[in-house]
C-alpha cells in the first residue's frame, strides 16, 4: 500500500512495532525514489501513538490520510471438547482474546483518535481509512478477530458522522483473504485452503488491490461512512 500511495505523490509514514521492519521498508521506498519516514510505534500504547502523530505533524505540518491497518491473528475455537468423553480440553485464552483486541480494535481507536485530533486542529480536513475484514460477519475460530473487526466497522460509520463537521471523511475497507505476510504466516493452512475454494474468483486477493481501494477512498470526496468489502465475493 505504501509503495502504491507513494507513487501517487504521497509522503509515506511507515509505523510499526517492529523497528527493523520499519527501517527496511523506509529504505526500500526511498530506493524506489519515494519519500518516506519511519517511526517505531506500538498502536496499543497510548503514549506511543500520541508521539507518532505529534512527530509526523512536526515534520510535515499536516496529516492528510491515515490508514489504520495494524493487525494480528491469534485464532482458536472458543472451546474444544474431547470426542470420547465430552470433557473440555481447551479454551480460547484470555491472552489470545486480549492481544487481538488490543492491537486490532484499541489500536484503531487510538490511531483514529489521534489522526482526527490533528486533522481537526490543522483545519484542512482529511481522510481516515480503518481496515476491517469480512471476518466482521463472524468467522468460526476467530471470536477475537471477528469481534475486533466488527468493532472497527462500527467505528468507521460512527466516526464519519462525528467528524464530518471537521471536513474529515471516514471510510473503511473490509478485505477478504489477502496474500499478506500475516495471512500466509499465521493462518492455519488447512483453513486457508478451504477458504480459497469458497472464493468465487478462486484466488487470494493481492495487497495492491487493497491499496487501490484506499487510493479511491482518499481521492473521492463522496465516499464516507461506508465499509467497502474487497473480497473476491467470498461470503462468511
Amino acid at each position: 500500500m505504501l509503495e502504491y500511495m507513494g507513487a501517487r505523490g504521497a509522503i509515506c509514514v511507515v509505523a510499526d512495532i517492529n523497528e527493523a521492519g520499519v527501517e527496511a521498508t523506509r529504505k526500500d521506498l526511498e530506493a524506489k525514489g519515494l519519500r518516506a519516514m519511519g517511526v517505531s510505534c506500538n498502536v496499543a500504547d497510548e503514549e506511543s501513538v500520541e508521539a507518532l502523530f505529534t512527530r509526523v505533524r512536526s515534520e510535515y505540518g499536516r496529516i492528510d490520510v491515515a490508514v489504520l491497518n495494524a493487525g494480528i491473528l491469534r485464532d482458536g475455537l472458543l472451546i474444544r471438547t474431547d470426542r470420547d468423553t465430552g470433557k473440555i480440553k481447551g479454551k480460547m485464552s484470555l491472552e489470545q482474546w486480549q492481544s487481538v483486541i488490543d492491537v486490532n480494535l484499541t489500536g484503531v481507536f487510538l490511531t483514529g483518535r489521534e489522526a482526527a485530533a490533528h486533522m481537526a486542529e490543522l483545519g484542512h480536513g482529511g481522510v481516515i481509512i480503518p481496515i476491517a475484514s469480512v471476518a466482521m460477519h463472524g468467522n468460526p475460530g476467530q471470536s477475537n478477530y471477528s469481534a475486533a473487526k466488527a468493532g472497527v466497522a462500527t467505528l468507521t460509520k460512527l466516526w464519519a458522522h462525528e467528524l464530518a463537521r471537521y471536513k474529515i471523511r471516514v471510510a473503511g475497507i473490509a478485505p477478504g483473504f489477502i496474500a499478506t505476510e500475516m495471512v500466509m504466516k499465521d493462518m492455519n493452512q488447512k483453513a486457508l485452503d478451504m477458504w480459497k475454494e469458497r472464493i468465487p474468483v478462486r484466488r487470494l486477493g493481492e495487497p495492491k488491490e487493497i491499496a487501490q481501494t484506499a487510493a479511491f477512498i482518499a481521492e473521492n470526496d463522496l465516499v464516507t461512512g461506508v465499509v467497502l468489502e474487497i473480497s473476491g465475493g467470498v461470503v462468511i
